[in-house]
């Protein structure tokens, strides 16, 4: 069986495809990226131009593993994803008081009776705990005995024609939705560990169009969020200091950008006839950074004053985890904890455990410069590995691995995934 991950970013799409062997062998199949067009700020604009690209990638998908394509996960970004705390409230069904299925079942769908709004669509019920008869934390109560059930759940909810876009979008292209993830969670997947979740951290992942956060303790998301701003607002900001074209902008972030402005010493120049032939005048590398900087702290300011709200500012022991491709910007993890007052790291998304096919084995080597392949191509496919991740469990989940006979394979194939 071959499931496959689609990250449908604002500038790229980013692709994997992972087969899962009878033998609980896990192969990495496919990966790849394309530039992508016809989105804004992570939502569809214009979906003649994003079928364009999307065609190229589920072609890709199809060369790989035909079945694949059926059954693509895909991410949900953009500013119109709503998040809130709801509970649910049941009577216990059976006369002798204990807790069924269809009891955990009925009261989550009881939580999820919220007043919605007109275009409004679930996209996710996170329980964060049961409650039996007033007793609280509970994350199990399948066989208790109690009289009344509750829960308390964080309802996702999406603008529907933005839901309706991304799935019309995919069968255009030639494939098929299996799920769709709100962006955050899939990064969180990636590059979180259980004990982070458990004592309390911060993920934000800066992309070209948005810059998504989630925010976990004792084991609960509390918080989730995307901000419609991202590093092509650095690459548009530069653009208009320096009088130069987005191309340029862009090259000259990679090549020379700092966030950190007071790092940079005053006297480097750079003579921007190197990089775009056009432009004959010399720029102070420090006016870059300082460019840089004010962008990269208004993220930030974004992302403290939604910690505030949920009165977590400066209180995560396990500080931030950043990534995406717009955390790779030199000294970002010094503003980052600067700005924050959190220990600051880089959450490199792994998938621990896949071997990789020999088709891609070469390719894979080259990219990374014959680094070894415990991470996924670097920063930018943190999304997409989450995805992949969300995709392998529903997966198991729906082929019935999870009875007894199959439980040593279960646990083989999910150790490697489960954060």
């Amino acid at each position: 069986m071959h499931i496959a991950a689609l990250d449908l970013g604002t500038s790229q799409i980013k692709v994997l495809v992972v087969e899962i062997q009878k033998s609980g062998k896990l192969l990495l199949s496919g990966i790849f990226s394309i530039p992508s067009a016809g989105l804004r700020k992570g939502e569809i604009i214009n979906l003649e131009e994003v079928v364009q690209p999307l065609k190229t990638a589920i072609d890709g998908i199809k060369k790989i593993n035909k079945s694949a394509a059926k059954n693509i996960f895909i991410n949900v970004g953009g500013s119109n994803v709503r998040t809130q705390n709801s509970r649910g409230i049941v009577a216990v069904s059976r006369a002798d008081s204990e807790i069924y299925s269809e009891d955990v079942e009925r009261v989550i769908k009881a939580s999820q009776a919220i007043n919605l709004g007109p275009n409004r669509e679930i996209i996710h019920t996170i329980t964060k705990e049961f409650v039996v008869d007033g007793i609280g934390e509970i994350y199990e109560p399948l066989g208790m005995a109690g009289n009344r059930l509750e829960v308390n759940s964080l309802i996702i909810d999406a603008f529907k024609p933005v839901i309706n876009n991304l799935i019309k979008a995919i069968e255009i292209s030639g494939g098929r939705v299996g799920g769709l993830i709100y962006a955050p969670l899939a990064s969180s997947r990636a590059v979180l560990s259980k004990s982070q979740k458990e004592l309390g951290v911060l993920m934000i992942d800066i992309g070209f169009g948005t810059t998504s956060m989630s925010v976990y303790e004792e084991g609960k998301l509390i918080s989730a969020n995307v901000f419609p701003i991202g590093s092509g607002n650095i690459t548009n900001d530069l653009a208009i200091g320096l009088k130069c074209s987005i191309e340029t902008a862009e090259k000259i972030k990679i090549s020379f950008g700092s966030a950190m402005a007071k790092e940079v010493s005053s006297k480097e120049k750079i003579e921007l006839n190197q990089i775009d032939e056009s432009l004959n005048s010399v720029i102070n590398k420090r006016f870059i950074s300082e460019i840089i900087e004010v962008r990269v702290a208004e993220i930030f300011e974004l992302i403290n004053n939604e910690l505030k709200l949920i009165g977590k500012l400066g209180q995560l022991p396990a500080g931030a985890v950043l990534t995406g491709g717009g955390a790779k910007m030199i000294n970002i993890l010094d503003l980052a904890r600067k700005e924050l007052k959190l220990p600051v790291q880089l959450g490199i998304p792994e998938l621990n455990g896949i071997e990789i096919s020999r088709s891609i084995e070469k390719e894979i080597s080259d990219e990374a410069e014959n680094k070894p392949f415990s991470y996924i191509d670097g920063l930018e496919f943190s999304g997409a590995t989450g995805l992949l991740i969300w995709n392998m469990e529903k997966n198991l989940k729906e082929n019935g691995w999870s009875s007894n006979s199959s439980k040593n394979f279960i646990s083989k194939i999910l150790k490697h995934f489960l954060p």
